[in-house]
């Protein structure tokens, strides 16, 4: 479905959630929703509760961590952590890791 301006009519999910992901600079939303819903499965049980996925585009994979601790584990492994975020979400790979401290 397109929408024309003005057109106050319905809109599909997907049109809009990816209309939103691009405005906000995330990509489609397909591969974003693959990442979070695939995201244990990715990294892990031990990982996934220690570290979380806020971004994908294709210049970067940025992901939050609730210690320093696992900053340095997730830079270790990040280069395959782009290649496992890659193939598991469809989307191109990204060209970097971010890794923010949130605790």
């Amino acid at each position: 479905m397109s929408r024309r301006r003005g057109d106050s009519g319905p809109r599909s999910l997907d049109g809009s959630l990816d209309a939103l992901s691009n405005h906000l600079g995330l990509g489609g939303s397909l591969g974003l929703g693959r990442l979070f819903a695939k995201w244990e499965e990715i990294v892990g049980p031990a990982v996934s509760s220690h570290v979380q996925p806020v971004r994908l585009d294709e210049e970067a994979l940025v992901v939050n961590v609730d210690h320093p601790a696992w900053a340095t584990e997730v830079r270790h492994f990040g280069d395959d952590l782009l290649d496992r975020v890659a193939e598991a979400t469809g989307s191109p790979r990204p060209d970097h890791l971010e890794v923010r401290v949130r605790r």
